[in-house]
């Protein structure tokens, strides 16, 4: 293994909901320098809407680790409605009090900044939202906080499709302190069997992320996870079963299955039969996919990484990232 990179020392974040295992979040915690808390939610004219997230923030703090509030359009069912969106892009006076409510909200539960992830936000909407952002980091930041953007994975600056048009890199990496990009999702739950984050597409957007936003201001997205396909896909039908990395080697261990490795995905794979007869497809992260991506913070000189998300623990994964880097405490 090549000498360990002592030298260089990188922002980690990871995402969990309040439902986490304490003894998870608590085996997390020494790999983190943030904590972002999963999810508060918004109304149309500006209120937020409150997360216990006490089993959160409390232990954090104890570790040293700096809390993020989430801001999501969550209604008060705690429904994603890109709708709350619109409705807030175009209401500055909604936006304003949103702002004020973010600033109240941090002091109050000493968060260490707030991370806005609006997905699915309408083309028309883009600069709205960049504004958003922009507005609230001044406001933030004047206070001493700080203010993230998570960001879907482009390659290009028009790439068509919901998921992309909202999001702005060149305006966002101007509008926040960090951005955090969502390089995942490749392989999906209602997508055909492929690695989830196949480091030759982690590349493309890192590629194109890096003419739009310096790199000391990105955070690589990573998953924890994997997907388990029962074969054939069928699309329009098959949906993929998301399970952690120590659940995906367990199944190729009961079912005696080989595990493969793509060169060019740099991420692991492997196929069985069940009791019942129906073949599977899994494919997930192991130690070799990881330390492929955090391989790719250094080369590309990134801030950091930022784990969607941490609800199950992957020791092998945080051995590799606490051999490779060191993990800043702020």
């Amino acid at each position: 293994m090549a000498e360990k990179l002592q030298n260089e020392t990188i922002l980690v974040n990871g995402y969990a909901y309040p439902s986490i295992a304490s003894e998870t979040l608590e085996a997390w915690l020494p790999s983190l320098t943030f904590l972002s808390a999963f999810s508060y939610g918004f109304t149309e004219d500006g209120q937020l809407i409150d997360l216990q997230d006490d089993n959160l923030r409390l232990p954090a703090r104890e570790s040293g680790v700096q809390s993020l509030l989430v801001l999501t359009p969550l209604d008060q069912q705690g429904v994603f409605n890109n709708q709350l969106v619109k409705a807030l892009l175009e209401n500055i006076q909604a936006q304003e009090q949103l702002i004020e409510n973010l600033l109240q909200m941090v002091r109050a539960k000493g968060f260490f900044g707030v991370d806005f992830d609006f997905e699915f936000v309408y083309a028309e909407d883009r600069d709205a939202y960049t504004d958003l952002v922009r507005r609230a980091r001044e406001r933030l930041n004047e206070a001493g906080y700080l203010v993230t953007v998570a960001l879907a994975p482009k390659t290009s600056a028009d790439q068509p499709g919901l998921l992309y048009q909202g999001h702005d890199y060149g305006g966002m990496g101007q509008a926040a302190n960090f951005s955090l990009l969502m390089t995942y999702e490749w392989g999906y739950t209602y997508g055909p069997p492929r690695a989830v984050a196949p480091l030759d597409q982690v590349r493309l957007v890192l590629e194109y992320g890096l003419t739009e936003i310096p790199a000391d201001q990105i955070l690589m997205g990573i998953p924890n996870y994997g997907y388990d396909w029962k074969l054939p896909f069928v699309k329009g039908e098959s949906r993929a079963e998301k399970i952690s990395s120590e659940e995906a080697l367990a199944r190729a261990e009961r079912y005696g299955a080989a595990i493969q490795f793509d060169e060019t995905a740099q991420s692991p794979y492997f196929y069985y039969t069940d009791e019942s007869g129906i073949r599977h497809a899994v494919w997930f992260e192991d130690a070799r996919s990881l330390r492929a991506k955090l391989g790719l913070v250094s080369e590309y000189g990134l801030a950091g990484v930022s784990y969607w998300n941490i609800m199950d623990y992957f020791a092998a994964g945080a051995d590799v990232l606490r051999e490779m880097y060191q993990v800043a405490k702020v």
